[in-house]
């Protein structure tokens, strides 16, 4: 590891100034300040470093910008897993893949970094949402061109936690997907896409779809907000005890295989799990042995725990064609005559 001092450093800018006649003024970058770095205010380990007058001037001329909500011109210089590297003048800033108004929707990252590869050297037509010079981070967007100059603004101060809106998926990635709620992006989270699994949200959503969200939460100084489609949907969890009763037979879809059973799916967003011990009287090495993902299974109703969510279910039980037994005080029934628990 190569380690290198700040005191060098200027030593080294200052000798070639000498050297090569330059103007201290010109010799300052934009990520390099000229002498030592200050304290952020209110932070003692953050820093912060002089800009030249020209860069200084550029960054106030981007917040009149940003607070006039108005167009600028950039080109696009690089691009990134995440998006296009552009500059305006100096200053240089970066759109994310998700705020280009074509957004590149591949398979993989291969093919996704080629098609972002080809803006380079384009103009793009962009507005800043994104600004803070003491961090040097200037984020801006193609889309939001096609915004009024204070939508983005106005939306966040009056959005609130619970409010129902109307809103076009812009992005959808592993974590969720984004949605422009007309100015100003929100996510959904995937654990809010559904009540049930969901593995890939690109198997929900696809980007330009219109949906309606709930609010969830609103962080104004980040311009965060998160959303939720679940929650406009009737939860399953809170109608399981009217629809089930311990010692049912029901179907079920395993979901997934773990060392201590199977979690099974008996309907949309209501998962249980099948302990190891209730797979068989006889003994499993481990639950893959006898049952996989998407096998289809009949399954014994054991316990129901609305209030935490849990479903505890056997299949031992349905092929055994025996009574259940259950917790002392949860109603239960002798199990009716029927086939044996069958994967299929």
């Amino acid at each position: 590891m190569a380690l290198y001092s700040l005191d060098g450093l200027r030593d080294f800018v200052v000798r070639a100034r000498e050297r090569f006649d330059l103007d201290a003024e010109r010799a300052l970058e934009q990520d390099l300040a000229w002498g030592y770095p200050q304290p952020r205010e209110g932070s003692s380990a953050a820093y912060v470093y002089p800009l030249s007058p020209e860069l200084a001037q550029a960054w106030e001329e981007l917040e009149g910008s940003f607070s006039q909500g108005a167009t600028l011109h950039v080109m696009a210089t690089g691009w990134n897993r995440g998006g296009l590297l552009v500059s305006w003048g100096q200053v240089q800033g970066f759109v994310p893949a998700s705020q280009l108004r074509q957004v590149p929707v591949v398979e993989n990252e291969d093919e996704r970094e080629e098609l972002l590869a080809r803006w380079v050297g384009e103009e793009l037509d962009v507005k800043i949402i994104e600004l803070d010079s003491s961090r040097n981070r200037l984020v801006f967007s193609e889309r939001a061109t096609q915004w009024g100059p204070q939508d983005g603004v106005r939306l966040l101060e009056e959005l609130g936690e619970g409010q129902v809106c109307q809103g076009c998926v812009s992005n959808v990635c592993d974590f969720g997907a984004f949605v422009d709620l007309g100015g100003l992006d929100g996510l959904i989270h995937i654990s809010e896409l559904s009540w049930g699994r969901v593995s890939n949200p690109a198997e929900l959503l696809q980007i330009g779809q219109q949906v309606e969200v709930m609010v969830l939460s609103v962080d104004r100084e980040s311009r965060h907000v998160g959303l939720s489609l679940k929650r406009l949907l009737p939860n399953p969890w809170a109608v399981v005890e009217d629809r089930y009763q311990v010692g049912d037979i029901v179907e079920a879809t395993i979901t997934n295989v773990v060392f201590f059973g199977l979690v099974s799916q008996i309907e949309e967003g209501l998962e249980g799990l099948v302990h190891i011990s209730e797979i068989s009287d006889e003994r499993i090495r481990h639950p893959s042995d006898v049952a996989s993902s998407g096998d289809r299974v009949l399954v014994a109703v054991l316990k129901i725990d609305s209030e935490r969510h849990r479903l505890s279910l056997s299949i031992k039980r349905v092929a055994e064609q025996r009574p259940l037994s259950v917790d002392p005080g949860l109603p239960s029934r002798t199990q009716p005559e029927g086939p044996p628990a069958l994967l299929y």
